[in-house]
Formats: C-alpha cells, structure tokens, sequence
C-alpha cells in the first residue's frame, strides 16, 4: 500500500491505484474517477481485514472479580489450597484465604481448579507473521542491514489468528521481535489480547534485536571451514556494529552540545537507550566464538546483554555469569546441534545452565516458527522429562522470561498489586490433556475461541451427523 495527500483527498491506494492518481495529476481523471478508486481502495482494504480473527477482544474491567475455592500457583511462594484471589482494575488487591469478598464483586466458583499466571513467551515474531509461505503476510523484517529505528509494537497485527491460538493454551505474554540484518530493530513485549497495538503493548522497546556475525566460514563439501579473523578490521558484520555505536556516541555528543550542523538522525536516535543502559541488546548466537564475541563486545561497549540461542551456552557459563547475561533458550524440541551431540542435548540444556548457575528462560519459538508458540508449555515440560526441577520449569516460562524482560514488576507472579494477567485450568499445565478453561489480561476476560477450537466443532459435527445417518 502507498499513500498519497491531495488538497481535496487523502489516503491509501494499491500501486495501481498511484498510476490512476498519476493520470490524474495529468488531467486524464475527473474528481468522481478518484472518489470511485478510494472506495474500492477502501472496499478492498475491508475484505482483507474481515479475513482476520474475529474473536472480540475483553472489555475493561468493571468491578472486582474473585476467584475462590482454587489452588492459586503464585510460583513466587507454595501453592495456596482452597484459595482466593481477587482483582480490581486490572490488579490483583487480594490473595489468600477467608479473605472479605466485596460487595459488588462478580464471584466464580473454581471448584479446585488451577489459577496461574501467564505464561511468557520470551521470543517470536508474534502479530508480525500469518503464513510463512506467503509473503504479504510476513512484516518482520525491513530493508537495509542496520534498522535499530524499527519497532515491533506498531506493525503488530492485532486480528493474527496466531493470537487466539496462543492464549488459549495460556500464553498471554509474548516478545514480538523483528528479524532480518544485522541490527533487525527493537522488540517488544505485547499482551495478546486488544483492539489495537496500544492496547497490546506491555513494554514498547524491550529490547534491541542483533543478529551476531558468523565467526566462521560456512563449510562446504572438499573445503575446511577456516576460523574468520575477529579483529577490528576482519570481520565486516563486527566492524559495521562498532561504527554503528561510535556513531551514536558521537551523535549523542553532538545533541547534548547543542550542534546546530546536528540533524536528527532516527537511526541513531534510536541507539540511545542502548549506549545508556536502558534497554538490552537481545544478540543470537549459539556458537562458542559467536557467543564469546558478543560477550567481549558488551563489555567493550558497557551495554547490556539478553542471549537468544545459546545452543553452546553451557560452554561459556563462567563468561555468562561474569557479565550477568541471561540466556532465551532457542526452543527445546529441536534437532541437536552437532552431529556427534547426544540425541536430547537440546532437551537437556535447560538443566545443565541451571546447575552452571546461568539464568534462563525458554522459548517456544525457534526463528519465525511463531505458530509453535502455543506449544511453550510442553517445551517446558520436555526440559522437566529429561532432568530440570519442575518448579524451575514453571519458572522458565513465567517470572525467568519477566525478570529477563525487564516486566517482573508486573507479571510473571500471582502478587498482590501485579497485573491481573492469569488463566484458570483444570490440571497442570505443562500436561497436554489440560484445558485452560478462562484466562484474564490486566482484569480484561479473554475469548479463549479460536481458529482450533471453531475446525474442532466443525468436524466433530461431521462425525455427529454420520453417526446419526448411521454412517
């Protein structure tokens, strides 16, 4: 789409639309032509977003909601038997036992079921992905090597069915992150429910998203990969990240010395929180090298560091903890790295960083996989079948992800004054047999309908139908 401004009309038009408005700028169209192309310009734009979900997103909350008679999982504390939570305004007031239900309150019954918080998922391309075969559906890259002035949140599609999908199954919190070059732009962390993007955005710049160099030769058949020099001047990715920061250096100076030959420059603008300290570099790597690389490079930089990937992590655990970087698993059910690994390196990886004292989280969304997501908890679960504590496993997809994202004042936890963000099952939730049954954002009571749920009614009404013709 193209958008255009005129003295009597202004908006968007497809490419074909801007040939039509370039007749017209010609004389060859009357004004009637150019309102007849802007309402099929509109028509069109109407039948693409009829075509997203229709789940309609909660209303705010109206007065307090209690929950009683649950097992309220804080994961900060034990578990609460026979519980009571309630909520107001989007936070949670109250959470224990006998506690004074409010006069106005709406009260649901739980009759022994689980209350949890959301749980987290610390990487995806969530809201900027539909179909990865078909390229207009994909908004998660730019142009160009170096986009620090990118942000997710804004090109966050709030009708994604992939949104509907994901929080039935009780995640309600992902990181949307850009992919694509070096500097692919800044993450964020949204809410999945909402009518728009703002609605969404639980933290705007959580993160800068880095794609680390490759610090070694691809191999191919008859050639030995040869270790690429990571010297100042060897390696051209290396070399392009440390100009980029020189520059917002020298930018920042420039700004605070009131240069009038300074001009905005977005790019480096949006470097600032970065050289500041406010918001982390969120690097991939999963090489030795890779890893010591952008460890190296923080440090020379005094910034900050989330490690995404971290396949050799365990490798590096004393530089890790040095530094205090933090680590987003990249998916447990995947592949081993190596061909002579052990068959569940990557399902054991969880527990061997937490006995190295790394901190962790773990994602369910392996590079643009953003449709796995959903299945965050049984990634979490796998990590518990083969050696990692249940407790740190529900942790790994709740208060770990909060506290690497910068968001543990809000979420993560069942607290007293943290967002009412929570769902209700029947079960635990890293078994696949449970059903999340209700689930809350910020006090808002979640559709849990989706494109799943509607093709199961549907078909199970099929076999209804046979059995019933006796088929």
């Amino acid at each position: 789409m193209m958008f255009f401004k005129s003295n009597t009309v202004q908006g968007y038009v497809t490419s074909e639309g801007c040939m039509n408005v370039k007749a017209l700028v010609s004389g060859m169209l009357n004004r009637r032509n150019l309102m007849t192309l802007l309402a099929t310009a509109v028509l069109g734009a109407s039948a693409t977003a009829v075509s997203g979900s229709d789940v309609i997103p909660g209303a705010p909350q109206k007065k307090p909601v209690v929950l009683k008679n649950g097992v309220i999982h804080t994961v900060s504390g034990a578990p609460i038997s026979d519980g009571m939570l309630i909520f107001d305004q989007g936070r949670i007031t109250e959470i224990g036992t006998g506690l004074t239900i409010p006069a106005d309150a709406e009260v649901i019954d739980l009759k022994g079921k689980d209350v949890w918080p959301s749980m987290i998922e610390a990487h995806s391309q969530i809201g900027l992905t539909e179909i990865a075969s078909v390229r207009a559906t994909i908004d998660y890259a730019e142009t160009g090597s170096l986009n620090p002035n990118v942000s997710a949140h804004v090109a966050v599609n709030p009708d994604s069915e992939l949104i509907p999908v994901t929080r039935a199954n009780g995640v309600l919190i992902a990181l949307s992150a850009p992919m694509g070059g070096l500097v692919s732009g800044k993450a964020s962390v949204m809410q999945l429910d909402g009518w728009t993007y703002e609605d969404m955005t639980l933290k705007a710049d959580a993160a800068m998203v880095v794609n680390w160099p490759r610090m070694t030769a691809p191999s191919f058949r008859g050639f030995r990969p040869q270790e690429a020099p990571s010297d100042e001047g060897g390696n051209q990715g290396l070399k392009s990240l440390r100009d980029l920061f020189d520059q917002a250096r020298a930018y920042q100076k420039a700004r605070s010395a009131g240069s009038a030959d300074q001009r905005y420059d977005i790019r480096l603008e949006a470097m600032q929180p970065v050289i500041e300290g406010k918001t982390p570099l969120y690097v991939t790597a999963n090489r030795v090298r890779e890893i010591q690389s952008a460890v190296s490079f923080s440090a020379e930089q005094k910034v900050r560091m989330i490690l995404f990937g971290g396949a050799d992590a365990e490798l590096c655990a004393d530089l890790l903890k040095q530094h205090q970087i933090p680590v987003v698993i990249d998916s447990i059910h995947r592949l081993p790295s190596r061909s002579h690994e052990a068959y569940d390196s990557s399902y054991t990886l969880p527990e061997r960083l937490r006995r190295a004292g790394v901190k962790f989280c773990i994602s369910g969304s392996s590079r643009a996989e953003t449709y796995n997501v959903r299945n965050l908890p049984y990634q979490a679960a796998t990590a518990v079948a083969y050696g990692l504590p249940y407790e740190d496993g529900v942790r790994a997809v709740t208060i770990y992800p909060a506290e690497i994202l910068g968001i543990a004042d809000r979420v993560g936890t069942l607290d007293k004054g943290k967002d009412a963000t929570l769902f209700v099952c029947d079960g635990d939730p890293l078994e696949t047999d449970t059903q999340v049954e209700m689930a809350w954002v910020q006090g808002r009571r979640v559709d849990l309908n989706s494109r799943h749920r509607q093709l199961y009614e549907k078909y199970s009404e099929k076999y209804r139908q046979l059995k019933a013709a006796g088929k």
